[in-house]
């Protein structure tokens, strides 16, 4: 693990994002963004939160901690799960921002 706060990051960058009221020019963005940004923000802590798990059945089963290996497997195939999920939505999200960018006005 790198140490570094996955969460923090996306919260970070979320002010930076213009809204939807900004971009169309029509109502305010704030009601119906505040729920998207939530449930990333979730799932993103969820999907660290499974990393972090996996490290520690790992390192239970290497130090002998009475950690099964069918454990430690299922919480880093449940990690790794997490991951490729994560991944997939973040590359539909650069494809749909590279879409957008390439509209004409």
């Amino acid at each position: 693990m790198l140490g570094i706060s996955i969460s923090n990051a996306i919260t970070g960058m979320a002010g930076d994002w213009p809204s939807a009221g900004t971009i169309g020019g029509a109502g305010s963005a704030q009601g119906a963004a505040a729920p998207f940004a939530g449930l990333l923000k979730n799932a993103i802590q969820g999907a660290q939160g499974l990393e972090n798990k996996a490290a520690g059945t790992v390192e239970g089963l290497m130090t002998g901690q009475g950690v099964d290996v069918h454990q430690a497997m299922i919480a880093t195939e449940k990690a790794d799960l997490s991951f490729e999920m994560a991944l997939a939505v973040r590359n539909k999200a650069v494809a749909a921002y590279q879409q957008v960018m390439q509209m004409q006005f």
